[in-house]
């Protein structure tokens, strides 16, 4: 609108600018993070990164999995069989009324073998496809889970990484993947880049726990921080915290006082996890009803779980990490689900859905700056 002079622009000229000019919109949005960089925003190495699912123009009823649409065809199904039963009572009595009525009831019944038919057809497409799922209406859009109970969504899992100090959007990417498991190390890396340090540390809650990802994140210069996923004890047993694990000597200490030590053999056959236990202790271990209700305790371990005991070093320092994570990121997406409105992503497509997400990534960096440096120096930043 100040581009224009307040001229007010048709909804098509809006569609087909965000659609012809999608590159480019992603290219001002990475060239503002460099701006920001070359004020010297960026000193505090530290980020957050955190994902979170936004609608697409998908509704769950345009979306089909293998689970899905097996109920609804069975649905079908007993509507089915419950109007056959329905028609058949009507046939047995006489007069016009119920001449009308087998005659709605043929019809919804012709209907709903339609209906079948045509989700036969589509269990055809949801085996074929390589993730077992299709969405009719924007096909690159996933059904995901969310925290709610029975509250999941059709949509994409945008990630963000945002700078800790200015809480400036310094990385952003739109997927159709529903976890998070595997968006560590790129978004860490991407973060980094963005803001031209040599190493971050990254803030992210459990959902991005993930050793291979950890290890891929110190090899590429981001110091990743993450709280370990705790399993409650079952039965009452010790958990895996009750073990003390001894570096120099390679072995764990059991709340009795023993020491397990590793296998020759790594029984579940897999070339980087090893066994440790104790061949003779558990026998007589007066602790064991509260330890383990097989023959012997076996504690697992990755053979480079090394980089998880530094990760963990590191979180013990920040008491505050995840305060500072939740307040730095969850913000954020509050802020754009907002803006976007209730539907969400109005374009189709996940090429499209990054270049709207730019946008908005876009004007939330536009006024997170000018509320931290004003008006008329953001414009002499810009111009120099």
């Amino acid at each position: 609108m100040w581009l224009t002079g307040r001229w007010p622009q048709s909804f098509n000229t809006i569609a087909d600018f965000r659609k012809d000019n999608g590159p480019a919109i992603q290219a001002a949005c990475r060239q503002f993070v460099e701006l920001c960089r070359r004020v010297r925003l960026f000193i505090h190495a530290v980020a957050a990164i955190d994902g979170s699912r936004f609608k697409a123009v998908n509704t769950r009823d345009k979306n089909f999995t293998r689970a899905s649409i097996q109920r609804r065809m069975e649905q079908v199904e007993a509507s089915i069989a419950r109007y056959l039963g329905m028609l058949e009572t009507a046939d047995r009595q006489e007069g016009e009324l119920a001449e009308a009525k087998s005659g709605r009831l043929k019809d919804k019944i012709a209907a709903l073998r339609r209906q079948m038919s045509d989700f036969q057809a589509l269990e055809v497409q949801v085996h074929a496809a390589p993730d077992q799922q299709i969405s009719l209406t924007d096909p690159d859009c996933r059904a995901m889970a969310t925290n709610g109970k029975g509250t999941g969504l059709v949509g994409y899992n945008v990630q963000v990484a945002v700078d800790a100090e200015h809480h400036l959007i310094v990385a952003h990417e739109v997927t159709n993947i529903g976890h998070d498991r595997t968006q560590l190390e790129p978004m860490g890396r991407k973060a980094r880049e963005a803001m031209g340090c040599e190493a971050l540390t990254v803030l992210a809650d459990r959902g991005y726990y993930n050793g291979e990802q950890v290890l891929a994140c110190e090899d590429s210069g981001v110091l990743p921080c993450i709280p370990k996923t705790v399993w409650p004890s079952e039965r009452g047993l010790f958990t895996r915290g009750d073990f003390v694990y001894d570096a120099e000597n390679d072995h764990y200490t059991c709340p009795a006082g023993q020491k397990l030590t590793k296998g020759l053999v790594r029984s579940d056959r897999k070339a980087d996890v090893d066994h440790y236990r104790h061949l003779t202790a558990c026998f007589s271990c007066a602790l064991k009803p509260k330890c383990t209700p097989d023959k012997l305790k076996r504690l697992k371990r990755w053979e480079r779980e090394d980089v998880l005991d530094r990760m963990q070093a590191r979180l013990d320092q920040m008491p505050r990490a995840m305060r500072v994570r939740r307040a730095t990121v969850e913000h954020v997406f509050g802020t754009l689900k907002n803006w976007m409105g209730s539907t969400h992503f109005k374009m189709r497509r996940l090429e499209n859905t990054q270049t709207e997400m730019s946008l908005h990534v876009l004007a939330y960096n536009l006024r997170r700056m000018i509320a931290i440096m004003g008006v008329q120096p953001l414009i002499e930043a810009m111009r120099a």
